[in-house]
């Protein structure tokens, strides 16, 4: 798996892990923060929620053109640098006016705009590592392990999250209660309806506040949004340790760093040129690369649902305590554990040496002690905050991927590996499967509406392990979905293309982000297994599609 991948990889792995842990620590807490401070609703949330991550991934075609004409890598520090100014804006806390709106915006906007310079052509980067034939083959792998480390950064982000939510609260003799932001804000508005009212008087007695309602409802939504604020400033510091690794190795991939303008200007001086496609090879690998854009499309919308109606249904509809076994899953500690426990029994039986496997075997020993210890010593009752859900879908992809690779791994010495194209297919279905799981615990639930007007009981709550399932599914679909995907643009886009091609693929995902909304718009009146049944139903079209035109896809591979 590691074998033979050249050292610009692991630089610029770890410089987008870095980048990623920000991102999506602001990312797990981004919906919460826009209702428990501005009193959005869910349709304006979802509004703003998409349209931003629509801009997030359509920057990058802007930033692949420019990269084009201008290098790979002054993108990247540039868009570094960019991200981080967004990030301390949105970082500082203001008012619930106008200016503490147009702060948030312009925040948003340079946070997209950095990572529009910064997304894509990173990864132009990483496929440009193995333009060399001897390392074309691990070009699908590279991007797996690539994906795996973006992973490791969004699997640490919910907790952080979490953790500064519950440190600021705790400063003020708070504790983090779904409930009380939606309330407040109708209580403040003078919406709020009769059950509420007593509700919201049940829930200011139980966080033992002594002083009016009114002023309650002002203090909770001021030190919950300031503790939002201090989560968004974590981004700003995993940005810094990302521009260090990405300076400090950057001799290790600066041979990468040449677009196709400076790959002619070095064949005129003597190097060898890259061969040129004819313009019906260009526009048939161009054809083809739309019309798997095309496909992610509907993927995008309906995985994307983790930092909207997913999180919804993690506050709104999930127990807010775990206890007895499942508690395994809440502690950071223990899924790092798990993971080390999943690469050191891979190591144990790949390794060539008899060294090699008593190494794996001992850390694979102390791997599944530190579980049972650590376990052994949490508490017999866990309160979980909505975001923390977020972090199940990175540690699955850290998790599955060796399993993943050595599945193809083996298929692929066999001569039965699918071609990219087929994998994506393959992705769409189980991603159906995986929201006809939550579609399944939704039989019976009250609607969104009568969750915000009367709250819901104890005994209507499901299981953690409904969502814990849903992300389990839906991250086997986005392994043969997203790493997949970026190789395949890699490999078949024109060399002179290269940057707009790899921008193509995130303006389909832009484009799946914007239709997140669609989903968040349904969010109110109707019932909540109808809502999951509309993504079941776009995905398993999108399937359908691309199955339809495999074999022409599978020409240009």
């Amino acid at each position: 798996m590691f074998e033979g991948q050249p050292k610009g990889l692991y630089a610029l792995a770890l410089a987008n892990t870095g980048e990623r842990f920000g991102y999506y620590t602001m990312l797990a807490i981004f919906t919460l923060f826009l209702q428990a401070k501005f009193g959005y609703t869910a349709t304006e949330t979802s509004t703003i929620f998409a349209g931003f991550l629509g801009f997030v991934y359509f920057m990058p075609l802007i930033g692949g053109i420019l990269a084009d004409k201008f290098g790979y890598g002054k993108m990247v520090t540039s868009g570094i640098t960019i991200m981080f100014f967004g990030y301390v804006l949105l970082a500082i806390p203001t008012a619930a006016d106008m200016s503490g709106k147009a702060m948030m915006f312009g925040a948003l906007a340079l946070i997209s705009c950095g990572t529009g310079l910064f997304k894509g052509n990173l990864q132009v980067l990483v496929g440009n590592l193995y333009d060399n034939p001897q390392l074309s083959a691990k070009r699908d792998t590279a991007f797996s392990l690539f994906y795996m480390a973006i992973n490791i950064g969004a699997l640490f982000a919910p907790t952080a999250a979490t953790k500064i939510t519950n440190y600021v609260l705790s400063g003020v003799n708070f504790t983090y209660e779904p409930q009380i932001p939606s309330l407040a804000h109708q209580f403040l508005d003078g919406t709020i309806k009769p059950d509420g009212s007593v509700l919201l008087e049940q829930l200011k007695a139980a966080q033992g506040y002594a002083g009016d309602m009114t002023s309650f409802c002002t203090t909770y939504i001021a030190e919950l949004s300031r503790a939002y604020n201090y989560g968004f400033a974590v981004a700003c510091v995993s940005l810094i340790i990302s521009m260090i690794i990405y300076l400090v190795f950057r001799s290790t991939f600066k041979h990468a760093d040449v677009n196709n303008k400076q790959k002619a200007s070095q064949a005129a001086d003597g190097a060898a040129a890259e061969q040129e496609l004819s313009p019906e090879e260009t526009r048939q690998r161009i054809v083809a690369l739309l019309l798997v854009f095309a496909v992610v499309i509907f993927f995008w919308m309906a995985f994307h649902q983790n930092g909207l109606t997913m999180t919804f249904f993690a506050r709104d509809y999930t127990a807010k305590s775990v206890v007895g076994f499942n508690r395994l899953g809440f502690d950071i500690l223990n899924l790092v554990l798990i993971v080390v426990s999943v690469y050191s029994a891979f190591s144990l039986f790949q390794s060539k040496t008899s060294k090699g496997k008593t190494i794996a075997g001992l850390v694979l020993l102390a791997a599944i002690g530190g579980i049972v210890a650590n376990y052994s010593s949490l508490d017999a009752e866990i309160k979980i905050l909505p975001q923390i859900f977020q972090q199940f879908n990175p540690f699955f992809v850290v998790a599955l991927t060796p399993v993943s690779l050595a599945v193809f791994g083996y298929l692929a010495r066999k001569g039965k590996e699918p071609s990219a194209p087929r994998k994506i297919g393959y992705g769409m279905l189980i991603a159906a499967c995986g929201f006809l799981v939550l579609a399944i615990a939704s039989f019976g639930l009250p609607t969104p509406n009568e969750v915000k007007n009367s709250g819901i009981s104890d005994s209507q709550l499901v299981s953690p392990d409904w969502l814990i399932s849903t992300y389990l599914v839906l991250t086997f679909a986005e392994l043969l979905l997203s790493p997949m995907g970026i190789s395949f643009v890699s490999k078949v886009a024109p060399p002179k293309y290269k940057g707009m091609m790899m921008g193509g693929w995130f303006v389909a995902t832009a484009i799946g982000n914007y239709l997140v909304a669609v989903i968040g718009y349904l969010w109110g009146d109707m019932q909540l297994w109808m809502v999951w049944s509309v993504l079941i139903t776009c995905c398993l079209i999108s399937a359908l599609f691309i199955f339809s035109i495999i074999k022409r896809l599978e020409k240009v591979c």
